[in-house]
């Protein structure tokens, strides 16, 4: 037994030593991080207010991925205040909820098809915030015209027409010129600066101006013209296309109402008659009948939203 202790003695000490060095070498690298933080939060470089992220280990490994780097560029566009994991770790919630409601409410055929109708739902909103946000930058267009405009007129640069631009503004347009000025003032061309614009958000209004701005940077001479006429059409378009939408409200009602509907009698079916939609999803004929009428409601649904889609 004594010809053990020494060696157990030493190999305890060397681990606390170890030990110690680690704490040590954890504690300055904490307190470098910090100061790096307060340093750029002082500088502006890094915001000073923010709200703690969750799945961060989710968000770590998908950004990884393919997938993960394009869901980015999603949500990005859609001006939400989500990371990757967060979106994917909630709109898993959604559908293991919704799998569990559809499951103990209807039968549990209902289950698989109400979890994937929670995914489809989670991205469906996702495309209606890009779309609502892309609306409301267009809507914003002919300020961000006139704005230029009367830069341009006064003699500022291209350049700082559109930081002044993004200080002016409010929210989304704001938003998105300031990641344009931002990449303007760390050396980004201004032809590329404005593409990736176009890509986040595609509309042939913002396409009109962002090649206007791009031609007269490259060939030179005034743009005030073009950019008041500019102004002129993008007011016109602006309230043709409140016209239409209001004029095509009811048509969009009715796509959502048919699914609903839909919904609803099955709900009624199994009140009606208990364990009616057990039995008639207990065969193969009944699940085949269950799956092509969910096909035709949607194929209602995409057929309607389809031809009421009006591109003015």
């Amino acid at each position: 037994m004594d010809d053990f202790a020494l060696p157990t003695l030493g190999a305890t000490l060397l681990t606390c030593v170890f030990a110690v060095m680690g704490v040590h070498v954890y504690a300055t690298g904490k307190a470098q991080r910090q100061a790096v933080v307060d340093r750029l939060s002082t500088t502006g470089r890094i915001p000073t207010v923010g709200r703690r992220r969750r799945f961060r280990g989710v968000d770590r490994r998908m950004r990884q991925t393919r997938y993960g780097k394009k869901l980015d560029n999603r949500l990005a566009a859609t001006g939400l205040d989500l990371t990757v994991g967060e979106f994917t770790a909630y709109t898993s919630f959604l559908a293991a909820g919704l799998w569990f409601l559809g499951s103990s409410a209807l039968a549990s055929f209902f289950g698989p098809i109400a979890g994937l109708l929670g995914i489809w739902a989670a991205f469906a909103f996702l495309n209606w915030q890009r779309g609502r946000r892309n609306e409301k930058f267009v809507n914003q267009l002919p300020e961000l015209s006139r704005i230029l405009a009367n830069a341009t007129e006064a003699g500022l640069a291209l350049r700082t027409a559109l930081s002044m631009a993004a200080d002016e503004l409010e929210a989304p347009a704001g938003e998105e010129l300031g990641k344009v000025a931002d990449k303007l003032s760390v050396g980004h061309a201004i032809d590329d600066a404005l593409a990736e614009l176009t890509d986040r958000l595609p509309s042939r209004e913002l396409v009109v101006l962002v090649t206007t701005l791009v031609l007269s940077n490259r060939a030179g001479g005034t743009v005030v013209g073009s950019l008041r006429n500019l102004t002129v059409t993008l007011e016109e378009r602006k309230e043709t296309r409140r016209e239409v939408r209001t004029q095509l409200s009811q048509v969009n009602m009715t796509a959502f109402a048919v699914p609903l509907l839909g919904l609803g009698a099955l709900l009624l079916m199994d009140q009606v008659m208990p364990g009616s939609l057990d039995k008639m999803t207990s065969s193969p004929l009944g699940q085949g009948a269950v799956i092509i009428a969910l096909g035709l409601y949607a194929l209602g649904f995409f057929l309607i939203r389809r031809m009421s889609k009006i591109d003015v």
